[in-house]
């Protein structure tokens, strides 16, 4: 089991920036991929980016160009720099981890954390 604790939430205008990271423990060895979903009140949960060995990238085309994804693999850390917010990036925030590759779909990340909220203020 791998527990992954999210942070760096908070309250910003539009057109601003924010970093959250995600520090993971436990069987941090069987990780092969981690990335970050989001669900906004009253909509279904999406997926935003995924990393695999600090090689292999994928982002939603609703946050290309914008948000950058990266790793840190000596301290079991992800991070999400997001930039020029919309207030449509308003939501809550998870750190997901898998053994296997990269997935855009929610079914297949078995490793969840509690999320960490994002609002961006129009």
């Amino acid at each position: 089991q791998v527990q992954l604790v999210e942070s760096g939430g908070g309250l910003v205008q539009a057109g601003g920036s924010l970093r959250l990271s995600c520090a993971a423990s436990g069987r941090t060895f069987s990780m092969g991929a981690m990335g970050w979903f989001r669900q906004a009140p009253g909509k279904e949960r999406e997926f935003v980016a995924a990393i695999r060995w600090n090689t292999y990238i994928q982002y939603a085309d609703s946050v290309k160009g914008r948000f950058t994804i990266s790793g840190d693999t000596a301290k079991n850390t992800v991070y999400l720099q997001m930039n020029s917010l919309k207030h449509e990036d308003t939501a809550v925030y998870h750190c997901v981890a898998r053994q296997e590759s990269l997935s855009n779909d929610s079914e297949e990340y078995d490793n969840w954390g509690q999320g960490t909220k994002v609002a961006v203020s129009s």
